[in-house]
């Protein structure tokens, strides 16, 4: 599920997994895998940038609210509109409360994602940026202090809310936190990504 995260550009916004059987994250309206942020993160990691940095993402934008869909009556059943409703009418949420997990296997139903989500979405590139002095993160237009966007890495390797099914996290996470680990660029200052 996603949760509600702090930004400094947009207030309050969404980040998170919306579905257990897929791999892909919403942050507001765009849409991105959670395999290509560990990547970033990785490649930010290992460059271990000292100063200002910027690279390109490509996320996928659903511009109108009503093309992304309505959550909660995707997962009860009862509304299925938009990107997400035709997510969970393919994956639906599972019938007992205690298999409510994010299955690590979620990458396997990614070119399913696809071809969902290029019916309601364009994909496009925008910019990440690492500040300089202001210790702040860019996500396109999405701005961070470096502990707002530390709390959104913290829920990748979480699993989010479920948590990962069985505390099982994919191979991608698991390289992403040892990668972290290993770098001294500032955003990942003081980060602590605990094994349980």
């Amino acid at each position: 599920m996603p949760l509600a995260f702090k930004s400094i550009s947009h207030g309050t916004i969404a980040f998170g997994f919306f579905n257990i059987d897929s791999d892909m994250l919403l942050l507001d309206r765009y849409f991105f895998f959670a395999t290509e942020f560990c990547s970033h993160l990785i490649e930010i990691a290992e460059k271990n940038p000292q100063g200002p940095f910027e690279t390109s993402w490509e996320v996928y934008n659903i511009s109108d609210p009503e093309d992304i869909g309505d959550l909660m009556g995707a997962i009860h059943g009862i509304h299925y509109t938009g990107f997400i409703g035709e997510v969970y009418r393919r994956f639906p949420f599972p019938e007992r409360p205690e298999d409510f997990k994010q299955t690590p296997e979620g990458a396997r139903t990614r070119d399913e994602l696809v071809e969902i989500i290029k019916k309601f979405a364009r994909s496009f590139e925008i910019t990440f940026i690492i500040g300089e002095e202001t210790e702040e993160v860019s996500i396109g237009p999405y701005r961070f202090t470096r502990t707002g966007f530390q709390e959104l890495i913290k829920y990748v390797w979480q699993g989010g809310y479920p948590r990962w099914k069985d505390e099982i996290r994919p191979d991608y996470v698991v390289a992403m936190k040892d990668k972290i680990g290993l770098s001294s660029c500032r955003i990942f200052s003081g980060l602590e990504l605990l094994s349980a």
